[in-house]
């Protein structure tokens, strides 16, 4: 293709664009008439050059791309989103501000998958999540109200040093001596979950781990219908699969499981009277493997009186 169509192509590319806002491959490729591999290679320039930008957020498989500044309009296909997610969203549109501890684990992951729309941020070693559409100065006056009550008692508190009678705290048995206050402010952000944390707010590792996850019931069909449980370690979901039955998934972040993760999964699976399945980032050795096939030929083990 001669230079100048290649220019004139990219071209209409950004007017239909800014004519239509976010779109999605399959509509661009029909605009400029030619096919989907074409239109992505057109695409993937405008991105390079920074004409253009991806969403996190699919609608079908595909990404939808848009010009920069057309962020809002993205908010058209927030029904797009699956349950969870749609539920995260719109509860962060509903307070424009919400607070990470504050929230159900299933929420917390939620929001890390809505990039389009949360954004986090810090305050007070409290991470919160910011909807999109939040101007700095709203967010300035909404967070003013949203500082947890446990940081505002604690702070009070340490501004109110009582007096110490050291005549008294020496006549106290040693377990009942008070503790410094701030050996007894840690303990309190420890108990109410205000941990100071000096990691970062989402580890490769663990994003890495959920997207394989992601990637493979997407694959599979599989929907995710709730998150019991989630940490760098493993993950906990109620799915639905292809014939609709409910079960418990438990993921492991490792190459190789044993009998151990398979009766604690047993155990997590029955306390919701649920069947589950177990995956893993590599095969079950030969040994587990007969050990599994041993146990669903097992009629019962009985004692000899």
């Amino acid at each position: 293709m001669p230079q100048e169509d290649h220019l004139q192509v990219k071209e209409k590319i950004i007017s239909f664009i800014k004519a239509r806002g976010p779109s999605l491959p399959v509509h661009i490729a029909k605009e400029i008439n030619t096919s989907i591999l074409f239109t992505s290679a057109f695409l993937s320039e405008l991105i390079s050059e920074k004409r253009l930008k991806i969403s996190k957020l699919n609608v079908g498989n595909s990404s939808l791309y848009f010009i920069p500044g057309q962020e809002s309009l993205l908010e058209r296909f927030s029904q797009h989103l699956k349950s969870k997610e749609k539920e995260a969203f719109e509860l962060l549109k509903q307070n424009k501000i919400l607070i990470d501890y504050e929230q159900h684990p299933a929420i917390k992951v939620a929001l890390r998958e809505i990039k389009d729309f949360a954004s986090p941020f810090k305050k007070d070693d409290q991470i919160y999540w910011k909807f999109f559409s939040v101007s700095d100065q709203d967010l300035i006056d909404k967070i003013k109200n949203k500082i947890p009550r446990e940081i505002k008692k604690q702070s009070e508190t340490l501004e109110k040093k009582p007096e110490i009678n050291l005549e008294q705290e020496q006549k106290k048995p040693k377990s009942e001596i008070d503790l410094p206050l701030k050996t007894k402010n840690e303990n309190l952000r420890s108990i109410i979950g205000l941990k100071k944390t000096h990691q970062k707010l989402s580890g490769k590792k663990e994003d890495k781990f959920f997207s394989k996850i992601k990637e493979f019931l997407s694959k599979s069909s599989i929907e995710i219908l709730d998150i019991e449980g989630f940490s760098k370690n493993d993950a906990i979901l109620r799915i639905k699969n292809k014939a609709g039955e409910e079960k418990l998934l438990i993921a492991c972040n490792k190459k190789k499981i044993d009998e151990k993760d398979i009766i604690n999964a047993y155990k997590k699976a029955s306390k919701l009277k649920l069947s589950f399945a177990i995956l893993s980032l590599g095969e079950p050795n030969k040994k587990l493997n007969e050990f599994i096939e041993a146990v669903k030929n097992l009629d019962g083990i009985k004692k000899i009186e």
